[in-house]
């Protein structure tokens, strides 16, 4: 199999969303004696442009290989989450390990490595049903138990946002792999009858669910991220107040440097700004789908569809969020959110992306 340069438009496109990022949280870092745009910069975006690096030079036969162990390393990382001599609590959640000198998020990785094997198991079953994946046993019962099991580790958490991201990537790697689409109606069904449990039995859930309909009904409480929210990106106009410029990170805006940080680049950049952004991660995902049309094997492909359908979802919740679109969640905004763990991984899967723009059809 012959080699191809890496696909120039997807490294520029990533780069300038990396680029533009980086001003951002460096205003956003700035109250006070904040210095997370030093970690982010030191221990977020060197570590992971290292490890892109890595995951670029990987056959991508290789890969496929060793993703089931991938995976299973990521679920004994999500159960040492629950070990008191490792896990590490954060605004009410248990979902990181620190190990003294470094702390990570296991949940994040968990995007990529489950991608990984779900790609890899349909596009074996599809090599071996010669073009089709129908197999009840060999197929949808996979998907259930595996994304039952992260699913239990992530609701333990709780991070249920970070569980609805892969199942919608995933899901749409499982459609892609023709399978019969009832398999998808029924994973439709299943996961909108957990997503309604969890929500019903978990009263601050709904609250803020009620909060996004109506802003006013806990100004203080449940939908005080949002209405700030709201205010900051009202605020920046059509032309923004200028980077660094911003007033809403000062004491009114909660996250300003991780889940809100949309909102301070629409108050720096205004309209056009976020327009800007926005056409970034439209122009990855097309970018994306493009180079997954293109590749040379089922894997690849599948890969690919699941990488740039992961990032483009992530970003269309959080930026949703800090508009009204959906309800405030914990989901960081992919390479521009404060956030080692999330950053190396999506870099990793960048690097992997552009591994497979490499055996592209010509």
């Amino acid at each position: 199999m012959s080699k191809n340069t890496p696909d120039k438009i997807l490294l520029g496109i990533t780069g300038a969303i990396i680029f533009f990022g980086l001003f951002v949280l460096a205003s956003a870092a700035s109250v006070g004696s904040d210095t997370r745009f030093a970690e982010q910069l030191l221990f977020g975006f060197l570590p992971g442009a290292a490890v892109a690096f890595a995951f670029f030079k990987i056959p991508l036969p290789v890969l496929q290989k060793w993703a089931p162990y991938l995976l299973l390393g990521n679920i004994i990382l999500l159960l040492m989450v629950f070990v008191p001599a490792f896990s590490e609590t954060a605004r009410g959640a248990t979902r990181w390990i620190s190990l003294g000198f470094v702390s990570f998020q296991p949940a994040e990785f968990l995007k990529l490595t489950f991608i990984l094997y779900m790609a890899g198991l349909l596009a074996l079953r599809k090599e071996r049903k010669k073009g089709r994946t129908g197999s009840l046993k060999e197929t949808l019962l996979p998907f259930l138990v595996v994304t039952a099991v992260v699913g239990f580790l992530l609701i333990k958490q709780p991070d249920i946002s970070t569980l609805g991201i892969i199942f919608f990537a995933t899901l749409i790697i499982y459609f892609t792999a023709r399978t019969p689409v009832w398999h998808t109606l029924a994973l439709l069904a299943a996961g909108g009858i957990t997503g309604f449990l969890v929500i019903h039995f978990t009263p601050y859930r709904l609250s803020r669910i009620s909060g996004l309909f109506n802003p006013d009904l806990e100004p203080l409480g449940a939908t005080y991220q949002l209405r700030q929210a709201l205010i900051t990106v009202g605020s920046g106009g059509i032309f923004g107040l200028g980077v660094g410029m911003s007033q809403q990170k000062f004491g009114f805006l909660p996250f300003p440097a991780t889940d809100s940080i949309f909102a301070i680049l629409a108050e720096e950049t205004g309209f056009i700004g976020s327009v800007i952004i926005i056409f970034l991660f439209s122009a990855f995902l097309f970018r994306g789908f493009q180079i997954a049309l293109a590749s040379r094997s089922g894997f690849a492909r599948l890969v690919a569809i699941g990488i740039c359908s992961w990032i483009f979802i992530q970003a269309t919740v959080n930026i949703g969020t800090m508009v009204g679109l959906f309800p405030v969640t914990g989901i960081p905004l992919p390479l521009i959110s404060f956030g080692k763990s999330h950053l190396i991984a999506e870099m990793a899967a960048i690097g992997i992306l552009l591994n497979i723009s490499r055996y592209t059809k010509k």
